[in-house]
């Protein structure tokens, strides 16, 4: 027993020093169903649909007043087989901060993912947000038979993107933002350059990046341009792009509207861009909710049909924490 509450003591005197030299942990979660419609016979369109990812970050202040910051994820989710994708600590993200310069280095967004200058994604439809007002950004028409889209989008190098490493650096004054970064993914053989720029006025902001993406399935040069703002109980954001490999300018929009306190509605639409043979790019649109219940909880669902025309939806629970 006496060994016990000397390793105790010790532990929770460890603890402490860690928390004082900066350590914080943080997530986020979710769980639900989700519907994924099908053109494949015998395929599960209706799953379980869960998540649970977990920060872990470290940071210390040089006596020059430098900030450095380092964070891992663990993250687990429901894969739309119904397989369970379990994520251990993956690659890590590094950050260098002093007035309004800050450096990223390692498992981090790009200029258009990380929202420093654009607003790429909008507001997204769902538990999950299976649409977004870039989703005809991406291919994402039927790929073999599935319904389901690729992920290789202009922007296309964010956080989660596992195989590939980011140096992006940002230099924020005022209103005024500028940001730079190079993302490399040896497992694809790609390599993405990207440049931009925005600006805050009052309720609303401006932005623009342009960027290169090399490689076998590369899109080639693309520019992305994004206006949003906030009207009253209105909300909205709208996003154009175009790159090399698009037959067509890339759109989309999403508003979201305020019913009471607690109570958000959304809806996206988006359209143009790529033009595969044999891959359908139908207009998608979406409509859904969010309703708070407090504590950082919310029930989330939404209902809408992608850029292949195949009709998702999705209902659940999301917590952070």
């Amino acid at each position: 027993m006496k060994k016990f509450l000397i390793a105790s003591t010790a532990l929770v005197a460890t603890a402490g020093v860690a928390a004082a030299n900066g350590i914080t942990f943080d997530g986020e979660a979710r769980f639900g169903l989700g519907y994924n419609e099908s053109n494949v016979a015998g395929a599960d369109e209706t799953r379980i649909e869960q998540r649970f990812r977990f920060n872990i970050r470290g940071t210390a202040t040089s006596d020059n007043g430098i900030e450095f910051s380092a964070r891992i994820r663990l993250e687990a989710n429901e894969n739309a087989d119904s397989s369970i994708d379990g994520r251990g600590p993956g690659a890590a993200e590094f950050s260098v901060e002093t007035g309004g310069f800050r450096l990223d280095v390692g498992n981090t967004s790009d200029v258009a993912d990380s929202g420093d200058v654009i607003n790429y994604y909008g507001a997204g439809i769902g538990l999950t947000a299976f649409l977004e007002q870039n989703s005809a950004f991406y291919d994402a028409g039927d790929v073999a038979g599935t319904g389901l889209g690729q992920t290789l989008p202009i922007g296309g190098f964010g956080a989660g993107f596992a195989d590939a490493t980011t140096i992006k650096l940002r230099y924020a004054v005022n209103d005024f933002t500028v940001a730079v970064s190079y993302s490399e993914d040896n497992v694809n053989d790609l390599d993405e350059f990207q440049i931009g720029a925005g600006y805050n006025f009052g309720n609303y902001s401006a932005g623009i990046v342009f960027g290169d993406e090399d490689g076998p399935t590369g899109v080639g040069e693309f520019v992305i341009a994004s206006f949003s703002g906030d009207l009253g109980a209105f909300g909205f954001s709208i996003v154009v792009g175009d790159a090399d490999s698009f037959s067509d300018v890339a759109y989309g929009a999403s508003v979201t509207y305020d019913v009471g306190a607690a109570t958000e509605l959304r809806f996206v639409v988006s359209g143009g861009g790529a033009d595969v043979v044999d891959v359908s790019d139908d207009t998608a649109y979406g409509l859904g909710f969010r309703h708070s219940l407090g504590g950082g909880v919310s029930l989330r669902g939404g209902i809408g049909s992608n850029t292949a025309g195949l009709t998702q939806a999705d209902l659940g629970v999301f917590f952070s924490f």
